[in-house]
């Protein structure tokens, strides 16, 4: 059976060969692949901007998320929602929709070259401003008939979800879903705040939740998935290491949990690795069936067997 992918960003799934010649073409020094994690989010951040830096054009948009689609259908997904700051891009480079404009075509032409289907959320960093927040909203509306299905809070969750309140509130009005970061550096009252305040589908991380066992019971309750990202979390030193990362918890106490790669060049892995990472805590086929039975309903496509899944429809379509 194919698999769903739900939480990985395209900025940080960019093969470093692309990275390198797309920043020889820009004229701006790209990042090295780093040798071991991070010194904390901090080194991430300044990381992952050398990395937005290199993309500069249309065809650059294009091509990384061409290059994605093939990239996640050689990998065994049928199935993919990746995240984007587009309106990140859009302010950087002066022009609000060209970024997202392009990597939708590159989407569409990656999932009509490797019969992969592939849906979008738009994050936006917690660390940003709440009027950037309502122009995602707004690119999130304009583009869902192009698959556009959600947005989410990213980044530094030192940074509260409240102030993003009324996007949220809007978002939800208007069908979108929506999938915060929480409860991965910070403790789980942040994922108490995304479900209360963000109206939170899914968790992106989520991780933080052991410390909270009337959390655990919640979430357990109304079948919230988790999208654990094991590499990462280990990378960011959010884990000590795979064998002590604690996804075998997440496992027993029966919560919904979805294995992910987040940053999977950065990081060196693939889904297929994840997957074979935590083997000792869940084996394959119920992580697939997982990740399929978290996919939002009635958009949800059908997995397949013998290849990729058949197309969702919009998320609020009838």
């Amino acid at each position: 059976m194919s698999r769903a992918h739900l939480h990985v960003h395209l900025e940080s799934a960019i093969r470093w060969s692309t990275l390198a010649e797309l920043a020889a073409r820009n004229g701006v020094s790209g990042p090295s692949p780093p040798s071991a994690g991070f010194a904390g989010l901090p080194a991430f951040v300044e990381h992952n901007q050398l990395v937005r830096d290199c993309l500069r054009t249309p065809a650059d948009f294009t091509r990384i998320a061409r290059e994605f689609c093939a990239d996640e259908a050689a990998d065994g997904t049928g199935y993919v929602e990746v995240s984007f700051t587009a309106a990140g891009h859009g302010e950087r480079l002066g022009d609000l929709d060209m970024p997202l404009l392009a990597v939708l075509d590159g989407l569409a032409q990656g999932a009509e070259e490797h019969g992969i289907q592939c849906r979008v959320l738009l994050d936006h960093s917690r660390r940003r401003s709440v009027e950037r927040a309502w122009r995602t909203l707004e690119l999130a509306r304009r583009y869902a008939d192009r698959g556009v299905i959600g947005i989410g809070l990213a980044g530094d969750e030192a940074f509260p979800a409240t102030p993003f309140a009324a996007v949220c509130d809007a978002a939800r009005d208007t069908g979108l879903l929506l999938v915060h970061h929480a409860g991965e550096a910070a403790e789980p009252a942040s994922i108490r705040e995304v479900l209360d305040v963000g109206h939170a589908e899914r968790i992106g991380h989520g991780i933080r939740i052991l410390d909270d066992p009337d959390l655990v019971a919640e979430v357990r309750e109304r079948r919230i998935p988790l999208e654990v990202c094991p590499s990462s979390n280990v990378a960011l030193g959010f884990a000590p290491s795979l064998t002590e990362h604690p996804i075998g918890r997440l496992v027993e106490a029966g919560l919904l949990v979805t294995v992910n790669t987040d940053i999977p060049a950065i990081v060196g892995t693939t889904l297929a690795a994840e997957y074979a990472a935590v083997r000792w805590a869940i084996d394959d086929d119920q992580l697939t069936r997982n990740g399929w039975a978290a996919i939002r309903k009635p958009s949800a496509p059908t997995p397949s067997r013998s290849g990729p899944a058949s197309s969702p429809r919009p998320a609020g379509s009838p």
